[in-house]
């Protein structure tokens, strides 16, 4: 199954600053994916699978990928969806500056309820991450975290400390360095930009 989602995968080399502050050498754009529904069924249907075991009352993602995942998950187990929406501060910088709120008319309906946050994909865990604390603040209770891809070891670092079930369709090697550390910064590659709702 991971190879089989793997292949559907398209991504481009370069040198590339997501929104948490890392640097990469590879880019994945996954929006065009989420629109290929039936070749995406099998995957979503088998993620749904291994979230429910953990007893999931609502699933919750990221704007955009992460919601419109979601929304197939909630759909396949017949369980609430809400997402969250993006808040990037005029000058952002740092690691993990942008912010995850969910909107207002969503915020009471997730109290006490044991949510699954969901993203296409999570490398750093910039939208995991910024959901993860909003949901904490309306007083939900985070008991998973689940992606299609899972590049590198970040998501499951940040699952362990904040006792988060990872679960994840296919998980792939992946490079990502701080700025002070990127190989690419010290050979002189320019740097773009990108918004990395991973």
């Amino acid at each position: 199954m991971q190879e089989a989602l793997s292949e559907l995968l398209a991504g481009r080399h370069g040198h590339f600053q997501m929104e948490s502050g890392y640097h990469s050498e590879l880019w994945f754009t996954l929006d065009p994916l989420l629109d290929r529904r039936e070749e995406l069924r099998p995957f979503v249907s088998e993620l749904g699978r291994r979230l429910a075991a953990h007893g999931i009352e609502a699933v919750c993602g990221p704007m955009t990928g992460g919601a419109k995942l979601a929304r197939m998950i909630a759909d396949e187990l017949g369980i609430a969806c809400c997402h969250a929406e993006r808040f990037e501060p005029p000058r952002a910088d740092g690691f993990f500056p942008v912010k995850y709120l969910l909107p207002a008319a969503q915020r009471s309906v997730v109290q006490d309820r044991r949510i699954a946050i969901v993203d296409d994909a999570i490398s750093a865990g910039s939208a995991a991450r910024g959901t993860y604390a909003d949901l904490l603040a309306c007083g939900a209770r985070p008991v998973a975290l689940g992606a299609l891809f899972v590049f590198g070891g970040a998501a499951a670092r940040f699952a362990t400390e904040n006792q988060l079930a990872l679960e994840g369709i296919a998980p792939m090697d992946f490079g990502m360095w701080s700025p002070v550390d990127c190989p690419l910064c010290r050979a002189g590659v320019p740097v773009e930009k990108v918004s990395d709702a991973a």
